[in-house]
């Protein structure tokens, strides 16, 4: 019950974040000179020749009827009542259909591959952290530093850009620019050649993001680990006759743990900002390339919505940590119930 009440608090706690999310968001798409209207005449005038002047009537016309004359607060206050109680993020003006199908898959597709990240690049990072910090000083542990070190300092974009261009120069691969290859894309269920087929293109976004990833937790746990094996009580525990491996895993590793089950949240956000970055520089359909295209074309209610949807992510992969952490730390129940008392 402790746990709960603890959840519900956090929970209620970013409410205010998030409609503070959503109006900055809303309003830095709305601060860049121009909308979308300007973006439409822009490429009116080059597909046709017609001037600025021979089509500002039809440009009035079509921002009223989007309703881009009204001020600010009125277009937010439309739009966020229409997120709040119907769950309606608006009409794409570029591509003339609702936001949520714009989104659809997309984004989807970048939550599974954060999530997958997440998860391999957390796991991997706490076991090389507990091999390098159990062989300390020693050739394991010079070499998953170094692991740790080019992946803290590379930047992901470089990385990708490399990638790319081996796959699209030196290999000629055909999984490149795509999710699925044709026999795959009108599919609508799954087996296990489109799994295959599926990982074949995003094989790039998880391998940067999972080494980026776990770069930071082995750095972390190892850090941890060695501190946690200086403690008073682990010195206790030798001194009973314990094994190694039971002084490890029974008895250091859960409180070494604890920072980065902290951190959970961030890492989240992490991977996700990670295969963003990584799918747009490799045209992989995620949520990437979108935001990028919807920037261009002043798709205002579309990147408002990516924003809002991503930071309800996080908001969650941030409440799961603290689950998490309240699971694994006894201390942050009986506080819980303490203040509840």
């Amino acid at each position: 019950m402790g746990i709960l009440i603890f959840l519900l608090q956090r929970a209620l706690a970013t409410i205010p974040l998030l409609i503070a999310i959503s109006f900055v968001s809303f309003a830095i798409i709305l601060a860049v000179p121009g909308d979308y209207v300007d973006t439409w005449m822009s490429q009116t005038m080059a597909q046709t020749g017609l001037t600025r002047v021979e089509l500002e009537p039809q440009a009035a016309e079509l921002r009223e009827r989007l309703g881009l004359d009204q001020p600010f607060y009125i277009q937010y206050w439309r739009w966020i009542t229409g997120v709040v109680t119907s769950g309606d993020f608006g009409q794409s003006f570029f591509h003339s259909r609702p936001v949520t199908e714009v989104i659809g898959l997309r984004f989807w597709r970048t939550l599974l591959l954060a999530v997958i990240t997440l998860i391999f690049g957390q796991l991997i990072g706490v076991f090389l952290g507990i091999y390098a910090a159990t062989h300390q000083y020693k050739l394991g542990d010079t070499l998953a530093t170094l692991i740790a070190f080019f992946g803290i300092v590379i930047p992901k974009f470089i990385i990708a850009l490399v990638i790319l261009y081996f796959l699209a120069f030196v290999y000629h691969s055909p999984y490149i620019g795509a999710i699925f290859s044709p026999q795959y894309m009108l599919q609508d269920h799954w087996s296990w050649g489109k799994v295959w087929d599926f990982f074949l293109h995003v094989w790039p976004i998880l391998l940067i993001s999972i080494w980026a990833g776990q770069a930071y937790t082995l750095r972390i746990m190892r850090g941890n680990l060695l501190d946690v094996m200086r403690a008073q009580y682990i010195e206790t525990a030798r001194a009973k006759g314990l094994s190694r491996r039971k002084i490890v895993y029974r008895h250091a590793l859960p409180n070494a743990l604890h920072p980065i089950v902290m951190n959970l949240g961030g890492r989240f956000d992490y991977m996700i900002k990670g295969e963003i970055e990584i799918a747009i520089v490799l045209g992989i359909p995620t949520i990437g390339p979108l935001i990028l295209s919807s920037v261009s074309n002043r798709d205002m209610y579309v990147v408002s919505a990516i924003f809002l949807i991503v930071a309800v992510a996080l908001v969650i992969g941030n409440l799961i940590a603290d689950f998490l952490l309240a699971l694994l730390d006894p201390r942050i129940r009986q506080a819980t119930m303490e203040s509840k008392s």
